[in-house]
């Protein structure tokens, strides 16, 4: 077997499973029910498959004999901001109160995304009615 037949196939088999984790993405978007819980289709599993097709991208670069590591840099910038991005997607919601609210914290007031002040609590009230 040759280098290049065994990349084929590495590359193959990456465009396989990335296509899997696609496809769970775009099943858990559309299926699954409240915001917080649709949040982790795309943010996982799709991830997962962008992943596994800049590797095949990046296999089949090297085998052709061009090689580029720029799948590298985005894999790597994708797998940075997609927890951040869903991290301020469920601050949004939980903001929204589009979700059920975490359980009150023994202290009280000490979780930053859901202290209001006294004087912005009614800004709030108007803007959750509107």
């Amino acid at each position: 077997m040759s280098l290049e037949l065994i990349a084929t196939y590495a590359v193959a088999v990456f465009l396989f499973i990335g296509s899997f984790f696609i496809i769970v993405a775009s099943i858990g978007l559309l299926k699954l029910n409240d915001p917080m819980t649709r949040l982790h289709a795309p943010t996982k599993a799709g991830t997962l498959g962008i992943g596994a097709y800049l590797l095949a991208a990046m296999i089949h670069s090297f085998t052709v004999g061009e090689g580029s590591l720029h799948e590298l840099l985005i894999m790597g910038f994708i797998f940075v901001t997609a927890p951040v991005s869903a991290n301020f997607m469920a601050k949004a919601n939980i903001h929204r109160r589009d979700c059920m609210q975490p359980p009150a914290l023994p202290e009280g007031d000490t979780w930053a995304t859901l202290n209001v002040p006294e004087e912005d609590r009614e800004i709030e009230e108007t803007a959750r009615h509107t």
